[in-house]
Parts: C-alpha cells; sequence; structure tokens
C-alpha cells in the first residue's frame, strides 16, 4: 500500500465482508450491496485477540483468493479518510494477519459500477492463517472462542443475520450457524 494512501484526497471505498458489514465503527456517507470477484469469504483466520486468546483461538473470516463475496461497499467522504483508515488498521490490523490492499468491486444496484475499494486479505503466509477446516473444526474454534470483542459465536451470528438481511446466502457460513442455533451436529471428519 502507497504510504500516502491514507492522505489521498478523494473519497474512499471500503469493502466489508465481516464484522465490518454490521459494525462498521466508521463514519460513511454511503452504503452499498457490492461483490468482489476473485475472493472468497470463510472461516479461515485463527482469532487471538477480538474473538479468542492464543491458548483458546476463535475463528474469524477472512477474504480469501478465488470465488466471489457478496458484501458491503461503504463509501467515506475525503475528510474522513484519514481516520477511517487509521482506524481500521488499529481494528483489522492488530496481529498483521491481513493484507491490505485495493481490489476492483461490483456495486450493486440499478446500475452496477466498479470501484477500487479497500481490502483486508487473510495473508496465507501468517501463522494465524486457518486454511480450509472441517466444518466439526469450524464449531469447535467457535464454540470456544471469547476475546475482547466477545464471543465468537455471536460474531458468526451476526454476520450471518446481516447476510440474511441482504438477502444473501453463504453455504458454508450458513451451515456452521444452523449447527451454532442448535441443529444438526457436523459429523467428524473421517
Amino acid at each position: 500500500m502507497h504510504p500516502a494512501f491514507d492522505q489521498l484526497a478523494e473519497d474512499l471505498w471500503v469493502f466489508a465482508y465481516g464484522s465490518l458489514m454490521w459494525r462498521p465503527g466508521f463514519a460513511f456517507a454511503e452504503r452499498v450491496a457490492a461483490r468482489a470477484v476473485g475472493a472468497h469469504r470463510g472461516l479461515c483466520v485463527y482469532s487471538f485477540v477480538h474473538r479468542g486468546t492464543p491458548e483458546r483461538p476463535g475463528l474469524v473470516l477472512g477474504l480469501d483468493i478465488g470465488g466471489t463475496c457478496r458484501g458491503i461497499a461503504y463509501r467515506v467522504s475525503a475528510r474522513d479518510r484519514g481516520a477511517t483508515v487509521a482506524y481500521l488498521r488499529e481494528r483489522e490490523q492488530v496481529t498483521a494477519v491481513y493484507r491490505e490492499c485495493t481490489r476492483s468491486v461490483w456495486l450493486l444496484g440499478e446500475r452496477e459500477r466498479r470501484v477500487e475499494a479497500l481490502c483486508y486479505m487473510v495473508d496465507r503466509s501468517h501463522p494465524q492463517y486457518a486454511g480450509r477446516l472441517s466444518a466439526a473444526e469450524q464449531l469447535r474454534l467457535v464454540r470456544q472462542g471469547h476475546g475482547k470483542a466477545g464471543p465468537n459465536i455471536d460474531y458468526v451470528l451476526s454476520t450471518v443475520q446481516e447476510l440474511e438481511a441482504q438477502g444473501v446466502r453463504d453455504a458454508a457460513l450458513h451451515l456452521i450457524a444452523q449447527r451454532l442455533r442448535g441443529g444438526h451436529e457436523v459429523p467428524p471428519a473421517s
């Protein structure tokens, strides 16, 4: 990321795919349904701070390579750009498990259009990258996780609730949420 990225005198778009959808924590001028192409949402990051600890990690979402991801794009006014980037770096980069980058995302609605948006992509080389875990292992980690921001279960269920409000179904995440809400257990991996 360019060192003066936070100081550019233009509006900023931020792509949200997890908790930023339902708890952005920054001022924004516009909120639009959006789609990122070439990346997907997945429970692929061990959480050692916000939703777990190093001794009892939780599991949070990462934007990983491949596929597509529906989420929210926020337009932040130029005057709030620096404060927003600083806030996001403090929130998202506490353990540097994400790579801060810009990506093309499609704003959805009456007329689709493409914008460059700030994204936090998971760093696959980071020790907190969990990769593709079985549903049973995801459930175990989510159930045990509790960190500075609260229970990991609340994080997953709030994300699914926001996706449902948008009319979006994320099959893997919805399966985990169903199990967390008391649905059938996921059989252990063979």
